[in-house]
């Protein structure tokens, strides 16, 4: 963000940067949800976390020899977006072959701990400072740096089997897109999954371009720097980090669709502070209750689709999640800057703060999702909680795993809609 600042680009240069690594995203998210039921997810977090080091190394020599330009910059991060695009859906299939279903909430509580105060505190933090101190260039070498760490992280993980029969998955491009069509097919007969996809990537189109986009340039308003936005996104990874410890210590809401989608539409509304605010603190404040809000529904999010997606379908079910939040981001990135500059900040803000409440309602009424989800409740242990965990040591075969479970079936598969 801050080397295209000294780079001497504005909004709309920001905007189309931001763009491209979303659009990346979104050109390899499908395909890496079908090759995460199909390949050993470890092997994809591998390549994925090498290939980033490679692209982010590259862009620190560059602006570290002074010859970064801005058209070379949006080129690296449209390829850092095309392998970021793999990483979620094999990600989130790999989790639950490692913890037991009644340790998935706790487990998604720890890493929506872990990677806000990393990712979006501490991270964002030494980047801000390293740029006030030395330059946008140091801190890309330092995050190449630990993007290599991340990799020898990844390369230490236990090897997990596929939870999928190979005799279902084919060979050659027709199979892989019939995988991509089965998870459509999923998402499109399951209400609670496409309702919340849905409401999700219309919330992304009003809300992320200008938190992404036209922060910094608010903060520059009133006085403020790299250091000052730094702090803002600690703020929210830090508040994410309190949000997911309050809910990975209590039981999954039996409410659990309804306080999911309003905690990320009332979420959105501290987003109203950054048009009006004069001081820097309102900043923090809004961001820290942004992170906790959106965190704690993330957490809610990831333990559903652990739960209730059978798990053969899991990394294409995730890679859609991805795909439809990110479906508008690029378009939401593009527009930031142009809206920004014709109505204002504060009119952008106002807008981006209070559509997601009203949203979420819509999407909690048309789908029914109170109904939905006392069918079909998640805070208790579901059966056989433990077998997960110990797959690799089992001599049930793979095909097991697409069979209902007693009392749990609806949960399983597609339901109709409730009445």
């Amino acid at each position: 963000m801050w080397q295209v600042v000294e780079l001497e680009g504005g909004p709309a240069a920001l905007s189309l940067v931001t763009g491209l690594s979303a659009v990346g995203m979104l050109m390899t998210t499908l395909l890496g949800g079908a090759l995460a039921d199909r390949v050993p997810q470890r092997r994809i977090l591998l390549a994925v976390t090498t290939a980033q080091t490679v692209a982010v190394a590259v862009a620190a020599v560059l602006s570290l020899s002074g010859v970064l330009e801005l058209w070379q910059l949006a080129v690296l991060a449209l390829a850092d977006g095309v392998v970021a695009g793999l990483y979620y859906p094999a990600y989130s299939a790999l989790v639950p072959a490692l913890v037991p279903d009644d340790e998935l909430l706790a487990a998604n509580g720890l890493e929506g701990v872990v990677r806000p105060v990393l990712a979006q505190a501490a991270g964002p933090a030494a980047a801000g400072f390293l740029v006030a101190a030395f330059s946008p260039g140091a801190a890309l070498a330092v995050t190449a740096l630990a993007s290599l760490l991340a990799a020898a992280c990844v390369a230490g993980l236990p090897r997990t089997p596929l939870r999928r029969d190979d005799t279902e998955k084919g060979a050659g491009v027709a199979a892989l897109l019939g995988d991509v069509r089965e998870g459509f097919a999923y998402m499109a007969r399951t209400p609670w999954l496409l309702a919340t996809l849905l409401y999700a990537s219309v919330m992304v189109l009003v809300f992320i371009g200008p938190f992404e986009v036209l922060v910094p340039f608010a903060l520059q308003d009133i006085g403020g720097g790299p250091r000052d936005h730094a702090w803002a996104l600690a703020a929210f990874g830090i508040g994410g980090a309190l949000g997911s410890v309050v809910v990975a210590s209590l039981r999954l809401p039996r409410r659990y669709l309804t306080v999911m989608n309003l905690l990320w539409g009332l979420g959105c509304v501290p987003m109203v502070v950054f048009g009006f605010a004069t001081e820097l603190w309102p900043f923090f404040v809004a961001s820290a209750v942004m992170g906790a809000t959106f965190q704690a529904a993330t957490v809610i999010w990831g333990t559903l689709l652990q739960r209730r997606v059978p798990p053969a379908l899991l990394g294409r079910v995730s890679s859609l999640d991805f795909f439809m939040s990110l479906s508008l981001m690029p378009l939401s990135m593009a527009l930031a800057g142009t809206v920004g500059e014709v109505i204002g900040l504060t009119t952008t803000f106002l807008v981006a703060g209070l559509v997601p409440p009203v949203l979420a309602v819509i999407a909690i009424l048309v789908a029914r999702l109170p109904a939905d989800e006392l069918a079909h409740p998640l805070d208790t242990a579901p059966p056989g909680a433990a077998v997960a965990a110990h797959v690799e040591e089992s001599p049930v075969p793979a095909t097991a795993w697409m069979e209902p479970e007693a009392g749990n079936a609806p949960a399983r598969e597609g339901e109709p809609w409730p009445s």
